[in-house]
C-alpha cells in the first residue's frame, strides 16, 4: 500500500527528517553530560587515582553501546525502527538520577552500562531512519545533518555541565539537565516519530538485481568485519576513530587539569572538539556526495592524528584549543562519510544490519581506546598515551588509502 505514495528524498520527507534531527540532539546531549566533569568526579569525590580505573566508565559504555548497536540493527530490521528508538529512551530514564546520587564509583560505572545500551538503541535507529528516508542521492548530507545535531548537542551539553559544575559543584546540579533530555527525547520519539522501515522496502523494490532473500546475518557480519574491502575498511576506521575519542574523553580533561586550567576552561576545551566535529559534518557530508568517500576518510584520520599530536605537546589553553579544532575537523571529515559509504555498498534489504555491525566495531573503539590509554598512562604517563593513540590514528588512515575503493557511484544525467 505504501509503495504508490512513498517518495525518497530529504525534501520529500523534511518533516520527519527534521524531527529525527531534533531527537538525535537529545541523544547526543545525554553523552555530553559526562564529557567535561566525570573524570573530575572520579578524582575529587571518589578518590580514584589510577587512570585505567577512571576510564572504566568509558570501557563499559563502549562495550555495551557496541553490542547494543549490533542488536539495534537486527532488531530494527525485524521489528521496526520506532519501537527500538522508544525502547532506548526507556533505558535512559534512570541514568541522570544515578549520576546525581551515586554513593560509589561502581554506581557511576553501572549508569554507563545503561547509557551505553540507550545510546546504542537510539543513535543507531536515528541513523537508520534517516538513511531510509533520503534514499541514495543525499546520504552524505543526511548523515552530516544527523551527526551535526548529535555532536553539537554533545558540545553544548559538555559546556553547560562544565559551567554549572564551576558555579554550583560537581553534583547533583549538572545532571538535572539529563532529566529534561530524557523527557523531551522520549516523548518526541513516542508521540511524533513515524516508522520508516517501509521506505527501505520501497528502495529495495527499485533494485531488482539484488539476490532474493539477501545474505545471512553471519555473512553480513563477515563481510562488514573482514572480507569486503570497503565495508571492513569502514569498520576499522570507525574503531580507531572512537578509540581516539575514548582517549580524548577520558584523558584530555586530566591533561588540561594538570596544566592548571579551571573547571570552566576545561568545559570550554571539552566542548571545542565536538562542536567543530558537529558543525563541520554539515559541510563534509555534502562534500562526500560530490567528491567521494575514500580520500575524505583517509585525510580525516591524518588530520585527527595531527590534532592529537598537537595536544600531546601543548601546555596552554590556546594550543589545546587548536588541537581540539584539528581533531574535530578530522572527525567531521570521517564520521558522516563512513555511514554514507555503508549506504553506498550495502543493499537496502540488509543495510540496517550492516550499519549495526559497523557500529559494533566503531564503539568497541571506546572500550579499546580507554583501556590502551589508561594502561599506557599509568605505565608511561599521559603524554605517552596520547602519542600512541596519534600513531594508531595515522596508521588507520594509511590502511584506508591502500585498501579501500571509492564507493560513491555518480549517476550520469
Amino acid at each position: 500500500m505504501h509503495g504508490t505514495t512513498l517518495r525518497l528524498g530529504l525534501r520529500e520527507n523534511l518533516g520527519q527528517f527534521s524531527l529525527l534531527v531534533l531527537v538525535n540532539a537529545f541523544v547526543g546531549a545525554m553523552v555530553g553530560l559526562e564529557r567535561s566533569i566525570l573524570p573530575a568526579i572520579a578524582e575529587h569525590e571518589f578518590h580514584v587515582a589510577a587512570r585505567a580505573a577512571i576510564l572504566s566508565f568509558i570501557v563499559v559504555f563502549g562495550l555495551t553501546k557496541a553490542l547494543t548497536n549490533y542488536a539495534a540493527g537486527r532488531l530494527s530490521d525485524r521489528f521496526g525502527r520506532k519501537q527500538v528508538l522508544v525502547a532506548g529512551w526507556c533505558v535512559a530514564v534512570p541514568v541522570p538520577f544515578v549520576l546525581m546520587w551515586a554513593g560509589s564509583w561502581e554506581w557511576i560505572v553501572a549508569a554507563n552500562v545503561l547509557l551505553g545500551v540507550s545510546q546504542g538503541l537510539t543513535w543507531s535507529t536515528t541513523v537508520i531512519m534517516k538513511i531510509d528516508l533520503v534514499g541514495p542521492k543525499q546520504r552524505g548530507l543526511a548523515m552530516g545533518l544527523n551527526e551535526f545535531s548529535g555532536y553539537l548537542a554533545v558540545a553544548a551539553s559538555a559546556l553547560a555541565t562544565g559551567w554549572i559544575a564551576a558555579q554550583y559543584g560537581l553534583r547533583p546540579q549538572p545532571f538535572y539537565l539529563g532529566v529534561g533530555y530524557v523527557a523531551a527525547g522520549g516523548l518526541l520519539s513516542w508521540l511524533a516519530v513515524r516508522e520508516t522501515r517501509h521506505h527501505a522496502q520501497h528502495e529495495a523494490r527499485q533494485k531488482p538485481h539484488a539476490a532474493a532473500g539477501g545474505p545471512s546475518q553471519a555473512e553480513i557480519f563477515k563481510r562488514t568485519s573482514l572480507t569486503d574491502p570497503n565495508l571492513s575498511s569502514i569498520s576499522q576506521v570507525g574503531l580507531v576513530n572512537n578509540l581516539n575519542d575514548g582517549m580524548a574523553w577520558g584523558l584530555f580533561p586530566l591533561v588540561f587539569a594538570a596544566a592548571g586550567l579551571s573547571l570552566e576552561r576545561i568545559g570550554v576545551l571539552a566542548a571545542i572538539y565536538p562542536a567543530v566535529w558537529g558543525v563541520g559534518q554539515v559541510f563534509t557530508g555534502v562534500l562526500s556526495d560530490r567528491l567521494g568517500r575514500k580520500w575524505l576518510i583517509a585525510w580525516g584520520m591524518w588530520v585527527q592524528a595531527a590534532g592529537i599530536g598537537l595536544t600531546a605537546q601543548a601546555s596552554g589553553f590556546s594550543a589545546f584549543a587548536a588541537g581540539g579544532v584539528l581533531l574535530g575537523l578530522g572527525t567531521a571529515m570521517v564520521y558522516p562519510t563512513l555511514l554514507a559509504a555503508i549506504g553506498d555498498v550495502a543493499h537496502p534489504s540488509w543495510r540496517a544490519s550492516a550499519v549495526g555491525v559497523y557500529r559494533l566495531w566503531r564503539d568497541l573503539g571506546y572500550a579499546i581506546g580507554a583501556l590502551i590509554a589508561g594502561v599506557t598512562a599509568d605505565a608511561f604517563g599521559l603524554v605517552a598515551a596520547i602519542w600512541l593513540v596519534a600513531g594508531l590514528t595515522f596508521l588507520s588512515g594509511a590502511i584506508t588509502a591502500v585498501r579501500m575503493n571509492e564507493t560513491l557511484v555518480k549517476e550520469h544525467t
